[in-house]
């Protein structure tokens, strides 16, 4: 099992960028791969990015580009930094590992793009 809490989200006008952290606790962090996820209002939530434990990434197409996961494995963190925000990014954002354990969801942290 791991630990995580999401940080970093903020309301941002569209072509904006933020920079999440998730800091993980409780399991070996630095040897699974890890996954970045998001719930916009009214859908269910959908992976957006991954990243294995030897920093091999994949991105789903809307982010290709504009965002960039990454992890620190001595700090026990990963980060998504996002650029060139859209409207369509606003949800709330969280972390886990991949595939991801049920019991180890966080509070996730709310991204909001507007005007």
């Amino acid at each position: 099992q791991v630990q995580v809490v999401e940080s970093g989200g903020d309301l941002v006008q569209p072509g904006g960028s933020l920079r999440l952290s998730c800091a993980a606790s409780g399991s070996i962090f630095s040897i699974y791969p890890m996954a970045w996820f998001r719930q916009a209002p009214g859908r269910q939530r959908a992976l957006v990015a991954t990243i294995t434990s030897g920093g091999s990434t994949v991105y789903v197409d809307s982010v290709k580009g504009r965002f960039t996961i990454s992890r620190d494995n001595a700090k026990n963190t990963l980060y998504l930094q996002m650029n060139n925000l859209k409207p369509e990014d606003t949800a709330v954002y969280y972390c886990n590992r991949f595939p991801p354990l049920e019991d180890s969801w966080g509070q996730g942290t709310q991204v909001t793009v507007s005007s």
